[in-house]
């Protein structure tokens, strides 16, 4: 029998709800599958392993930076700025120099152009350290926490470069960051800390109430907590008001089941082992399950006015931040 600590046991959990396995099926030994990569199962220890990775996943995140292009949030207001606003008539006392003397050539008036505003905004980051995180199905993937990391770190060395304000989330309210030489490293030791102080049981969605009015968050987590947990977070920050990106990471393993003969599910987040004779036989209803979970997904964040992006570990960062971006750069 393969034991290990993979998919976290929330949607086999709620498969089995309707699909209950046939009690006490033979076990075959020479049936048995080759036993998956265990997890971390002291949190302090990967904390510490994940202190010693993120010098180049801070490396990486600002390579990544430099192949995505940025611009400036617009206020859909008169103001500082390159992009044009419109035009209105001079008034008394104009300075010459704002005086469109071409627009004003075709009127009977001088008329002045105006740009549109351009601020920088308050962007927070939150990272899903709770146990589900701490876990690879192979060894040649990233592990869920570190690509999280690496994408958070991502898009907030872009948002730097535009002039934004990135800020840290965690469950207490927003981190006062260490010293460091910029920003972006000050928000990386500032990571670092909350996943050395991180345990199991840590939430996986922030407090809406300490987001800050009409503030931007960027969310990234596997999402393996209760719906009602996504559901009410997503409603109450949709009511703050303030803007959510939800980054749903996930590992391949965790859409396909890739698993077969009699296998034993620990959980790693102190949920009761679940044990199950011919696994690949659930698969197709399985994989049915993921499709219809991230439809809801989907239409839940859609409903309350945030945005949705799914990332796998076996794929490469930069298309998901291509469309992050995409996301965070549209007109609000």
């Amino acid at each position: 029998m393969s034991r290990f600590r993979p998919i976290p046991t929330t949607l086999l959990r709620r498969f089995l709800g309707r699909n209950q396995p046939v009690a006490g099926a033979p076990f075959s030994p020479t049936a048995m599958p080759s036993p998956p990569v265990s997890a971390t199962a002291d949190m302090a220890c990967a904390a510490q392993t994940l202190a010693t990775r993120l010098p180049d996943l801070l490396l990486h995140a600002s390579h990544i930076a430099t192949t995505l292009a940025a611009g400036r949030h617009p206020q859909r207001r008169a103001g500082w700025g390159d992009t044009f606003w419109q035009y209105r008539p001079a008034q008394p006392g104009e300075p010459v120099n704002r005086i469109d003397w071409r627009q004003s050539a075709r009127t009977a008036r001088a008329h002045v152009r105006e740009t549109e505003a351009e601020a920088a905004q308050t962007v927070l980051l939150w990272c899903d350290f709770s146990g589900s995180m701490q876990w690879r199905s192979g060894h040649a993937l990233p592990g869920k926490l570190d690509r999280a990391i690496l994408l958070l770190l991502s898009m907030a060395a872009l948002l730097l470069r535009n002039g934004e304000r990135v800020l840290l989330l965690s469950p207490s309210g927003i981190v006062s960051l260490p010293p460091a030489p910029n920003a972006l490293e000050r928000l990386t030791l500032g990571l670092c800390e909350l996943a050395a102080n991180s345990s199991p049981m840590d939430a996986a969605l922030p407090p809406p109430a300490l987001v800050p009015r009409r503030a931007r968050l960027l969310l990234a987590s596997d999402l393996l907590c209760p719906d009602t947990h996504i559901h009410d977070c997503l409603h109450q920050l949709a009511a703050h008001p303030a803007r959510a990106y939800v980054l749903h990471v996930s590992d391949p393993a965790e859409s396909t089941l890739p698993y077969t003969g009699r296998t034993e599910f620990c959980g790693l987040e102190h949920e009761p082992p679940l044990e199950l004779p011919h696994v690949q036989s659930l698969r197709t209803d399985y994989a049915a399950l993921v499709a219809a979970r991230s439809q809801w997904l989907e239409q839940t964040t859609s409903h309350c006015g945030h945005t949705l992006a799914h990332h796998q570990t076996d794929q490469s960062p930069l298309p998901t931040l291509l469309a992050l971006h995409a996301q965070m750069s549209q007109r609000v």
